[in-house]
């Protein structure tokens, strides 16, 4: 194992060395480097055991996904409004008719045509994370746009893959089933954001005092290596239970130092995934398959930047940023793998659709970069063969002003609040039971005694319900929209009551469950317990105080970064009255190491020289808003810049230029030394004071320790000292400043005039 990891190391890193000096993205290295060390190369070294290192890619991709929850959160993907969902949506079902017709062609059997198309449908969010990085363009918007379509694909992946499995196993499509799977999705995902946006922020602000950098890095993989557990024990993958993670520490305020800490065991893992995808590249199989590999690798680039560019400007996009991002999502990853080899293991596909799969992903990451630096000038052919009038058309339906809530629309917003609600708290009650009769219930039953055992059972499960019941019931009946559709006509009411009672509703049937699987006493003296149950929860002041507790702890968690950036409200107004100019806000940080640090804003003059603007400085806990021209930038600051996407790219290629620049040659040369001077008989500082020597000023070095008269004890300097021939002095200072202190040292005294 550990020569086999040596191996994989030594080819990456010289593959990335090489790679970094040809200016490729190192992703293609990392696969360059696993096909040199794979079996299939048998006249160099190669790996033993692909066991352990598809171990270790697994732990590559829970890394990535871990990482790319810490940057975009669920919250961050709301904001952005329905333009990533319309475009997911739209290319992940014209990708698999894509691939459905592809393997038609071919004359493949239907199974393996409709896996075909559903690893056609999912692009790689580690491939395109990865050479956006390499590239320098997380900064610009269209990178954005991109990475939130790919995380809501993974999302929709999970159920692409639940659905072919049922599909897999009874040939037909079931819809009982299918509808079970996703409201199984649903259901952990809206329980795993709930329970973590309410329990882990405050969970790292009581250990906070005693958390060191060791501490919150072992801690925050403890959470994600848990949540993969949790995730694959109620069957989703890995990868999508360390996403959960990631995107609920997202919301935390150590998220950007968990991040930072995380990185470098990122990095590490996410090389041998890569590393392990080169080596699953076969040629003899590739020149066997030669036909179909290139067929589909075409239909995937063809496919992609019809299909996605369409998808994008439905979802209101202008042409450039659309072929942008189509141009960037042209290949498949990890899930294909994860789709072909469940297709092999339920045994409904053939043996060669994983090998050709492989080589398609292989060849698609390779051209990624490629595709993406084509996306603009393929976008400046289009531009100018597309005629006039679809041009305004396109630009007046990327450009619509955004609608304006009327009277009309309360109904719709009210109900959508309402439809939040029962959700959440459905969701809530549901676990909460679960919980109770899997594991409280059993205990009690078997320490107490009929009927207490019942009736303490019954009200210990109905007082863990009580606040969650009553916010089903209660929670959006005294909002705006409600007060408006009740005030405003009374045809109104009769609806809102109707939703009103169909809360209660709810509430009750969960009330009922409970006694009637807890308490055996018939069902008038339970109708009376559920009756009381009710009256209580709905007259209680001490309930509705917890309830209206716990909604502002969780949307404290859920906005406490913003609320301390005090960067949201000033954000959004920039954002929205510049997008359509192509002028948007990014974050940069200044890295450790750049010469530019300690300089001032005006001296740097960034306006000029790159066109970008800082509107703030974060520096720790402190944010600096509209600085001035006299404001330092330090090392480690993360800078809100607003530019274009050009202004914003170059800036930053600019940054990582100067702190490779800055080299450690550069320090050893400024490094600080402590030097043994002798004052000689005929010395210029004979006769002179420490002050007026001018060792401090005009030398620039700093004397430690002073022996006069032959003592060998160290005496602190005295400015008003004078030197005498025979002195010794201890003096600290660069080594270019001491060698000319020595040599001036040795200067005779100015004859003095008569």
């Amino acid at each position: 194992m550990i020569a086999d990891l040596a191996l994989i190391l030594m080819c990456a890193g010289v593959m990335t060395i090489l790679f970094k000096k040809l200016k490729q993205p190192l992703v293609l290295g990392y696969i360059v480097a696993g096909f040199l060390a794979s079996p299939n190369m048998s006249y160099m070294p190669s790996v033993t055991d692909l066991e352990n290192v598809h171990l270790w890619s697994d732990i590559g991709v829970i890394f990535l996904l871990f990482a790319l929850g810490l940057e975009f959160s669920f919250k961050k993907i709301m904001k952005m409004g329905s333009a990533p969902i319309i475009a997911a949506c739209t290319i992940i079902f014209s990708m698999m008719v894509v691939g459905y017709l592809t393997g038609q062609a071919f004359g493949w059997s239907q199974m393996n045509c409709i896996f075909l198309g559903g690893m056609l449908a999912m692009s790689s969010t580690t491939i395109i994370f990865k050479a956006f990085d390499d590239m320098g363009l997380r900064q610009q918007r269209f990178a954005s746009l991109v990475l939130s379509v790919l995380i809501i694909e993974d999302i929709l992946a999970i159920v692409l893959m639940v659905m072919l499995s049922t599909l897999a196993m009874s040939q037909q499509f079931e819809g009982s089933q299918m509808l079970m799977s996703i409201l199984k999705l649903v259901f952990f995902l809206v329980l795993w954001f709930v329970v973590g946006i309410y329990v882990i922020p405050q969970f790292l602000r009581y250990i906070k005092p005693l958390i060191t950098d060791e501490m919150l890095l072992i801690v925050a993989l403890g959470l994600c290596f848990g949540m993969v557990v949790l995730a694959s024990t109620v069957g989703f993958s890995a990868a999508f239970g360390a996403f959960i993670m990631g995107s609920i520490l997202a919301e935390t305020m150590e998220a950007e130092r968990i991040e930072r800490l995380v990185e470098p065991v990122k990095n590490l893992f996410g090389a041998i995934f890569f590393v392990s995808v080169g080596m699953m590249v076969d040629v003899a199989l590739i020149g066997q398959y030669i036909v179909p590999i290139l067929c589909i690798v075409a239909a995937i680039m063809i496919g992609q930047t019809v299909f996605s560019t369409g998808g994008f400007l439905l979802a209101g996009q202008p042409l450039k940023t659309a072929m942008q991002c189509s141009f960037s999502l042209t290949q498949i990853g990890e899930f294909a793998f994860i789709l072909a080899t469940l297709g092999t293991s339920l045994g409904v596909t053939g043996d060669f659709l994983y090998p050709i799969v492989v080589a398609v992903s292989v060849f698609t990451t390779f051209t990624t970069p490629y595709m993406i630096r084509l996306a603009v000038p393929a976008y400046n052919v289009v531009e100018r063969r597309l005629p006039k009038r679809w041009k305004r058309l396109l630009d007046r339906y990327a450009g619509g002003e955004p609608h304006v809530m009327g009277q009309e629309n309360y109904w719709r917003e009210y109900l959508l609040q309402v439809a939040k609600v029962v959700v959440i708290f459905v969701v809530l009650c549901i676990a909460i039971m679960a919980l109770m009769f899997e594991f409280i219930v059993p205990i009690i039953e078997r320490v107490l005694p009929e009927p207490w055992n019942g009736i303490c059972a019954a009200a210990l499960t109905l007082a863990s319900l009580a606040p969650f019941l009553r916010a089903l019931m209660m929670k959006k009946n005294y909002s705006d929209e409600f007060q408006v559709l009740w005030n405003g006509n009374r045809v109104n009411r009769a609806p809102l009551i109707g939703v009103q009672l169909l809360r209660i509703a709810l509430a009750i049937g969960f009330v009922v469950y409970v006694v009637a699987n807890t308490l055996h006493w018939g069902w008038a003296v339970g109708l009376l317990v559920v009756i009381a149950f009710m009256v209580i929860i709905i007259s209680s002041r001490s309930l509705k105080q917890q309830s209206i507790h716990m909604e502002q702890t969780f949307k404290e968690n859920l906005t406490l970064r913003e609320r301390q950036a005090a960067a949201h409200s000033t954000r959004l107004k920039f954002e929205g009255r510049l997008m359509e100019r192509d002028v948007h806000l990014t974050d940069v940080t200044v890295p450790i190491g750049v010469p530019w640090a300690g300089q001032t804003l005006a001296k740097l003059n960034l306006g000029r020289r790159f066109g970008v603007h800082v509107v703030s400085v974060v520096r720790g806990n402190h944010r600096i808003n509209i600085p001035s021209g006299q404001t330092a930038i330090l090392p480690g600051d993360r800078l809100q810049l607003m530019g274009s996407d050009e202004q914003l790219t170059t800036f930053s290629q600019k940054l990582e230029e100067q702190a490779r620049e800055y080299s450690s040659e550069d320090i050893v040369k400024t490094e600080m030394k402590l030097k043994r001077l002798v004052i000689g008989e005929g010395s210029r500082f004979v006769g002179t004071t420490i002050q007026q020597s001018g060792i401090r000023q005009d030398f620039r070095c700093l004397i430690a320790g002073l022996e006069q008269d032959d003592s060998e004890s160290l005496v602190a300097p005295n400015p008003q000292t004078a030197f005498q021939a025979g002195d010794v002095l201890w003096v600290v200072g660069e080594e270019a400043d001491l060698t000319r202190l020595e040599a001036a040292s040795r200067e005779a005294a100015p004859a003095k005039e008569e």
